[in-house]
């Protein structure tokens, strides 16, 4: 094997889509699903409620939650995009109206990345030649965003709908084979928790047992809370 051959390739590396609008409400779909649920279970299980009635309750929490988390990630998205879009169609007639000054701006921007102010003027000259690619390269340091890129709102609304209902029936699946045991389906939960926890950071090269201990124990003051509270009002009403 040459010394060539033995070195590692800087260049053989790939990075993961971020920026595709579906990570984060999955992530986040299927964390809240789990969460709400169990609690919500906890809560009614908690008050004394049987198996039929906490089937009930977790399936109405299921539907809901999951329709809510689609229409508010679709209306968050969607109307984000459309801020975007009307940003860069002011910065469009900007260039239009203005095309020099905005040229000396881009200049500017890119001086204060650390480019020699002569290089910079080039390269702003030569940018505004194509306003498609000036028009994008405006929007990526005036609004942080690349308008060709924006996320969809479709895919976020289902990546959201679907994750969520994959993470609230977990807390129901005892109940759903016929088990009448709460703490059962507690304990089923927490270790869905725990190992979503551990999933979410290694997929974000966190610290897995940090991340895995972290989730439990913040569903499970969630839940222990809404226990606490469900078995007050039972024991009250009873």
């Amino acid at each position: 094997m040459t010394a060539a051959a033995a070195e590692p390739d800087i260049h053989e590396h790939e990075h993961r889509d971020v920026s595709g609008g579906w990570l984060r409400p999955t992530v986040f779909g299927a964390m809240d699903g789990l969460v709400t649920n169990v609690s919500l279970i906890a809560g009614v299980g908690g008050g004394g409620l049987d198996r039929s009635r906490i089937i009930l309750t977790g399936l109405a929490g299921l539907v809901a939650g999951a329709f809510s988390m689609a229409t508010g990630e679709y209306t968050s998205v969607q109307s984000q995009n459309e801020l975007v879009h009307a940003e860069v169609e002011l910065e469009r007639q900007q260039l239009e109206a203005n095309p020099k000054g905005e040229q000396e701006e881009l200049a500017e921007a890119l001086a204060d990345k650390g480019i020699d102010m002569t290089l910079a003027r080039e390269v702003a000259a030569q940018v505004s030649k194509h306003p498609d690619e000036a028009l994008r390269l405006h929007a990526q340091e005036e609004l942080g965003v690349d308008p060709e890129e924006l996320p969809s709102p479709v895919v976020a609304a289902v990546s959201s709908f679907l994750s969520f209902a994959l993470g609230a029936v977990i807390p129901l699946l005892s109940f759903l084979l016929g088990s009448h045991n709460l703490y059962l389906a507690l304990a089923i939960s927490a270790g869905a928790l725990f190992g979503l926890g551990a999933a979410v950071a290694k997929l974000t090269r966190g610290n897995i047992w940090y991340g895995a201990l972290r989730q439990l124990l913040l569903a499970t003051l969630a839940a222990g809370v809404t226990y606490a509270v469900g078995r007050a009002i039972g024991t009250s009403l009873s």
